[in-house]
């Protein structure tokens, strides 16, 4: 009865993964075909997909039976609803971008408490000081490019970001042998693989285009989401 169980599970935990795709499929398709400056079908293909494969991350999230804790799974959730308010602000067809990076730097912090839980801030600092050289290094090299307005908000949103990436390392580093060992690494695959999404998102914005830059940016930017959602399932 245990393995039929565990096999029913699992089972069910591919069919959900294989729902939340769809959408994030779609949203991935619809903004590479969309005119660019022109709402046709591609582009409300778009509109209706992105912010839907969110909510069907964050339905994982919540639907999560053996959790690590209650409260890593609330402050990943929350990290997912501020991510879908970002979802919504950075596709509306005016320029909300300053309030799209205040909705995930939001999420960040949602997502840094929530890493919080079972470790303690830059305790091991290697991979902290690493990420936080990495995110240094993409506001150096941008820095000549970003609005004079965005200068203050760039800098403490990377900061942010790369101490959500760094702390995910510093968890993984403390965990790397013991029960939250498969969850830390997920967080971690999760975190570094955001700030993937976003550098590329910074750098096709204020550097230069990136072919196909909407394809690339969305399938990290879900796989870094399916990855902390995953991070919320205990070991079984």
């Amino acid at each position: 009865m245990a393995v039929s169980n565990a096999t029913m599970g699992s089972a069910s935990s591919r069919g959900i993964d294989g729902v939340t795709a769809l959408p994030a499929v779609g949203a991935m398709v619809g903004i590479t075909f969309a005119v660019p400056g022109e709402i046709d079908g591609w582009r409300w293909l778009h509109w209706v997909c992105k912010p839907l494969a969110t909510v069907l991350i964050l339905g994982m999230v919540l639907r999560t039976e053996q959790v690590v804790s209650q409260r890593y799974r609330r402050w990943m959730a929350a990290g997912m609803v501020a991510s879908l308010a970002g979802d919504i602000f950075l596709m509306l067809p005016v320029d909300a971008f300053v309030a799209g990076l205040v909705s995930f730097l939001l999420a960040h912090v949602c997502f840094i408490v929530a890493l919080l839980d079972d470790s303690r801030f830059a305790e091991r600092p290697v991979g902290m000081l690493a990420c936080v050289a990495y995110g240094a290094f993409n506001l150096w090299a941008l820095w000549p490019s970003l609005p004079d307005a965005l200068h203050l908000p760039v800098v403490v949103y990377v900061l942010v970001l790369a101490s959500m990436g760094g702390q995910a390392v510093v968890r993984a580093r403390r965990h790397a042998t013991d029960a939250l060992a498969a969850s830390a690494q997920w967080s971690m695959a999760g975190a570094l693989i955001f700030m993937l999404s976003d550098t590329l998102l910074a750098w096709d914005r204020f550097r230069f285009a990136i072919p196909m830059s909407g394809l690339w940016v969305l399938a990290t930017y879900y796989t870094a989401l399916w990855c902390l959602a995953r991070s919320v399932r205990g070991s079984h």
